[in-house]
């Protein structure tokens, strides 16, 4: 079963070498420096940068139509062999996004609330961006579902990044 490992900045080369992954999405703000672990292929790590915000704010990258399809066009590409990491700055917000939406585009049929009530038990830090998630539920169809669902499990635990964790897609 494909699994997606979510890790903040500071954990991707671990979380890489212990999953066996081959494939790496990246979610920080624009000009962030990222180091690619060898063991992933340059054309198998996609990154989007895009800051973690809700709101327009000066000098930031507010996440748009264009990033979250850039996301969903990673996700749709991956061949699922083997795990996809997934990581942002803090490994709070973007990613945990990025993870949940990618449940929800991968699995059209499963409930929103299951793949929300999912993220939650795996990371009780995880907040995922709003908007990130508002942007994916309309482009996906879910018709507020996924937003709803997101709101339901509430903000995460207080943390200065996030406990890497596992999302199943089944």
């Amino acid at each position: 079963m494909p699994t997606l490992h979510v890790c903040p900045l500071s954990r991707v080369p671990d979380t890489v070498l212990a999953t066996g992954a081959t494939h790496l999405l990246t979610l920080v703000t624009v000009g962030m420096p990222v180091e690619r672990p060898a063991s992933i292929p340059a054309a198998n790590h996609t990154v989007i940068g895009v800051s973690d915000i809700a709101a327009p704010q000066a000098g930031h990258v507010l996440p748009g139509d264009e990033h979250v399809a850039a996301l969903l066009d990673v996700i749709r590409a991956w061949p699922r062999e083997k795990p996809l990491v997934i990581h942002c700055y803090a490994g709070i917000s973007r990613s945990p996004a990025a993870a949940y939406i990618a449940a929800c585009a991968l699995a059209p049929e499963r409930d929103e609330d299951e793949i929300a009530q999912a993220l939650r038990a795996a990371s009780p830090s995880a907040t995922p961006n709003r908007l990130f998630v508002e942007i994916a539920d309309r482009l996906l169809g879910r018709e507020g579902r996924m937003v709803a669902a997101i709101a339901r499990i509430g903000r995460g635990a207080d943390a200065f990044e996030g406990t890497p964790f596992v999302l199943a897609l089944a």
